[in-house]
């Protein structure tokens, strides 16, 4: 979290964000001292790979916290929607103009936008519609606080997920 985010956040906004934090930093830790290639290599039958997930959560949060700036208009033909099918594989993969240093820049910074997003909010309960899809309910809508648990949540998962292609890859453990 930033220094502007952490003083001028506190309670739920504050233990929100911390859990983001968290699971963020366990994500870049399972990364850790990983060449281009090891960051690009498919260690299961999933086409996933360590940098593609940091790439994949990295858009995925972007789009979620532009959702609380915008609403619907942000997620609509994005990640975070489901409704992108083309191509849907490079979102997971680390492609050969990509390095694992970028991605974690790039993640870097939609981490501290998200946080300053966060932490300017007059509430968490600031809320938009939800765009038309089979996975949400007609006319549904998320508030911030709703948003940032599922941006906790897929972070979470794919922390998960990338401590399993880690230990397959050389044997390191982000836990335990």
């Amino acid at each position: 979290m930033t220094s502007t985010a952490k003083s001028s956040t506190t309670g739920e906004r504050a233990n929100l964000l911390e859990s983001l934090a968290k699971h963020r930093y366990l994500l870049r830790y399972t990364v850790r001292d990983l060449t281009d290639e090891q960051a690009a290599q498919r260690t299961t039958a999933s086409v996933l790979c360590l940098g593609g997930l940091v790439k994949h959560v990295s858009d995925v949060e972007r789009v979620w916290a532009d959702f609380i700036v915008r609403g619907a208009d942000a997620v609509r033909g994005g990640p975070a929607d489901g409704t992108r099918t083309d191509n849907r594989e490079k979102e997971f993969t680390l492609r050969g103009d990509e390095t694992l240093a970028d991605v974690l820049d790039r993640y870097a910074k939609v981490a501290h936008r998200t946080d300053e997003i966060v932490a300017s909010l007059p509430d968490l309960d600031v809320s938009h519609p939800l765009p038309q899809a089979p996975w949400f309910e007609p006319g549904s809508r998320w508030s911030a606080r709703r948003v940032l648990l599922h941006i906790i949540g897929e972070t979470a998962q794919h922390a998960g997920h990338a401590d399993i292609i880690r230990e397959a890859l050389d044997g390191a453990k982000t836990m335990g």
